[in-house]
C-alpha cells in the first residue's frame, strides 16, 4: 500500500521516541498538557509501519533498498 521509506536505525529511533512519549503520557498525570504526549502516536505508527507520509512528500528514504 505504501512505499517503505524509513530504514533501520531511523525505524528503532522512531518507535523508541514513540513509545517514551506515550508513557510519558500515563506516568506524568498531572502535567498541564498532558495530551502533547499523546504525538508519540505518530512517530511510533511511522515506525512500525517503515512508512513516513512527510518523507513521500519531500522525496527522502532512510531505507537502504529504496533509495533512489
Amino acid at each position: 500500500m505504501f512505499k517503505t521509506n524509513v530504514g533501520g536505525i531511523d525505524r528503532i529511533l522512531r518507535i523508541v521516541v514513540g513509545l517514551a512519549l506515550i508513557a510519558g503520557f500515563f506516568l506524568n498525570p498531572d502535567a498541564s498538557l498532558r495530551w502533547l504526549y499523546l504525538i508519540g502516536i505518530v512517530p511510533l505508527a511511522t515506525g512500525l509501519l517503515s512508512t513516513c507520509p512527510l518523507y513521500s512528500l519531500l522525496g527522502v528514504s532512510t531505507c537502504p533498498m529504496n533509495r533512489t
